[in-house]
C-alpha cells in the first residue's frame, strides 16, 4: 500500500497558535507534531520510499525538518509542491499521478496530516483494501457524540466489511447531529482509500477537466493555473455510485479549533488543558490555556473559555466562539498584518529566528543555526548586517574573505556585499544579527546559491 498525506493547510482557526507559514500540523503540543504522528501511522501502511507528501512551497522545510528529525531519509522527490491550494481533488489526483509514475497501478491511502488518531485503526485500514477494486473507500468515524463540526455519512447496503454510502452531508445544526448518531451515521473523517485504477476511471467519468488538465502535458504551474478549486467530496464521492464507507471504532479527532484540542487533551484537577505553564487559576475550570513565553495566566471565577497568548498576539474567548477565529485572521489578511502569516520565531530550512525588536529602519534578530547547514549566499540592497556570535562557530564568507567567529566575536556587512553563514560545529549556532539601513524587509534577498533549492 502506498500513501499519500496531505499537508498544505493553514490551519486559521487555531491562530495565534497557528499561523500560514507555522500550521497546526507542525505544532508540538508533547515530544511531536501532528504531521510526524502521522508519518508514524502511513510507516506502519507504507514503506517510507512509498509515502508522498502534497503541501507547498513555504512548507516543503517543514516536512523536510521534520522527517529528518525522525530519522527518515526522505525522498525530496516524494514532497509534491502545489503551486496553490485548489481544494482535495487536485491535491490527491497530483500524489495519485506521481505513484502511478513511479509504481503503477497501486492502492493509495489518503490522509490529512492534521489529525489525532488512534493507531487501533490501521489494521481495519489495511484490510479495507479487499474493497478497493471495486469502490472508492472513504473512513467513517463511529461518533462519541452529536458533534456540529464534522460532516456526516448516511452508510446503506452491508458490502464486506463496509456500507456503501447512501449521502454525504454537510455539517448539520445540533438537533439534526442527534439525530443522525441516533440513526447510525458517521462523522465523516477526510481519509481515503483507493485502487488507483478504480479512482482514474471514476475522476475521468464525474471530474473529466482535472483528468485533462493534468494530462495536457502542461507543467505543474501551468495546470494549477488553469484547474479549478474542488473538493473530492464534491468533485467525486457524492457523485460516484461506487463508494464504500468502512467504519473506524477509535479516538480521532480532526483538531480543527480549540474547543476540540480541550475535548481531546489531557486536563489538570480543575479540569482545565493547560500547555506552557503551571495552572494558576482559582474556582475556574473547562478552559484552554496556551501559552509561548513564561509569563504566568491566572483564571478567576472563568469557565469554559479560551486563552492563547504567543509574544505578539492574546486571544481570549468562550470555547463556543472559537470558530469565529477565522474571521480574526481574515480580518487581519484584510489589514495585510503579517501576524496573520508569521510568528515571531519563523523557520527555515537550516533553522530559525526570532525578531526581538523592529522598526522601520532597524531589525534585531536572535538566529539559530542547526549543526552542518547552511544560509543561501545572498546579498541586500536597502540593508547592511552587523553579526554577533553568542555561542557555537560561526564561519563566515564575505565578499572574497572566509573566516570563523566564536563567543562573542562580530563582523559587519554592508549592503551590497555577498555573503554567507554556516554552521561547521556539532553544536546549533546563535547570533544576534543587527538590520540597519533605508529598508529591512524581509524580500530585500538577493541569492545567488542555495542547499535548498530556494529562487
Amino acid at each position: 500500500m502506498k500513501s499519500i498525506i496531505l499537508a498544505g493547510g493553514s490551519g486559521t482557526r487555531l491562530w495565534p497558535l497557528s499561523r500560514e507559514q507555522y500550521p497546526k500540523q507542525f505544532l508540538k503540543f508533547g515530544r511531536s507534531s501532528l504531521f510526524q504522528d502521522t508519518v508514524r501511522r502511513c510507516i506502519q501502511l507504507s514503506d517510507i520510499s512509498e509515502i508522498f507528501v502534497v503541501t507547498n512551497e513555504s512548507q516543503k522545510f517543514f516536512v523536510q525538518g521534520q522527517m529528518e528529525e525522525m530519522g527518515f531519509d526522505f525522498h525530496l522527490e516524494n514532497i509534491l509542491i502545489e503551486p496553490e491550494g485548489k481544494g482535495t481533488l487536485p491535491a490527491i489526483f497530483f500524489g495519485i499521478s506521481e505513484i502511478v509514475k513511479k509504481f503503477g497501478r497501486s492502492v493509495v491511502g489518503v490522509f490529512p496530516s492534521d489529525h489525532i488518531m488512534d493507531t487501533s485503526a490501521i489494521t481495519t485500514i489495511q484490510n479495507a483494501r479487499e474493497l478497493a477494486e471495486d469502490y472508492l473507500i472513504t473512513f467513517g468515524i463511529v461518533p462519541k457524540s452529536p458533534h456540529c463540526g464534522y460532516g456526516y455519512i448516511k452508510p446503506d447496503t452491508s458490502v464486506k466489511m463496509g456500507f456503501t454510502v447512501a449521502e454525504f452531508i454537510e455539517k448539520p445544526d445540533e438537533e439534526l447531529a442527534k439525530k443522525y448518531v441516533e440513526k447510525g451515521y458517521l462523522w465523516n473523517s477526510g481519509m481515503f482509500l483507493f485502487d488507483t485504477d478504480r479512482f482514474l476511471s471514476e475522476t475521468i467519468e464525474h471530474s473529466p477537466d482535472i483528468v485533462h488538465e493534468f494530462r495536457s502535458g502542461k507543467n505543474i504551474d501551468e495546470i494549477y493555473r488553469s484547474v479549478q478549486p474542488i473538493s473530492i467530496d464534491y468533485g467525486l464521492m457524492e457523485k460516484s455510485q461506487n463508494v464504500a464507507v468502512v467504519e473506524l471504532n477509535c479516538n480521532w479527532s480532526d483538531v480543527g479549533n480549540f474547543d476540540s484540542m480541550f475535548e481531546e487533551f489531557e486536563k489538570d484537577e480543575q479540569n482545565n488543558a493547560v500547555f506552557g505553564n503551571e495552572d494558576a487559576s482559582m474556582n475556574s475550570s473547562g478552559n484552554i490555556i496556551l501559552s509561548m513565553d513564561p509569563k504566568l495566566i491566572s483564571l478567576i471565577d472563568v469557565d469554559n473559555m479560551v486563552v492563547v497568548n504567543t509574544p505578539d498576539a492574546l486571544l481570549v474567548c468562550p470555547r463556543e466562539s472559537c470558530e469565529k477565529v477565522k474571521d480574526v485572521v481574515n480580518t487581519l489578511n484584510e489589514r495585510q498584518d503579517e501576524r496573520a502569516i508569521f510568528h515571531r520565531t519563523v523557520y527555515r530550512p537550516w533553522g530559525f529566528y526570532t525578531l526581538m525588536e523592529n522598526s522601520e529602519r532597524y531589525l534585531i534578530k536572535k538566529i539559530t543555526v542547526i549543526p552542518n547547514k547552511t544560509l543561501s549566499l545572498q546579498l541586500h540592497h536597502h540593508r547592511s548586517e552587523h553579526w554577533v556570535v553568542v555561542s557555537g562557530t560561526a564561519c563566515v564568507m564575505k565578499g572574497k574573505e572566509k573566516f570563523f567567529l566564536h563567543n562573542g566575536e562580530s563582523t559587519f556587512i554592508k549592503s551590497g556585499v555577498k555573503h554567507r553563514l554556516s554552521n561547521p560545529g556539532k553544536f546549533p549556532l546563535e547570533i544576534i544579527e543587527v538590520q540597519l539601513g533605508e529598508y529591512v524587509g524581509e524580500d530585500d534577498i538577493i541569492r545567488f546559491d542555495d542547499d535548498y533549492g530556494r529562487v
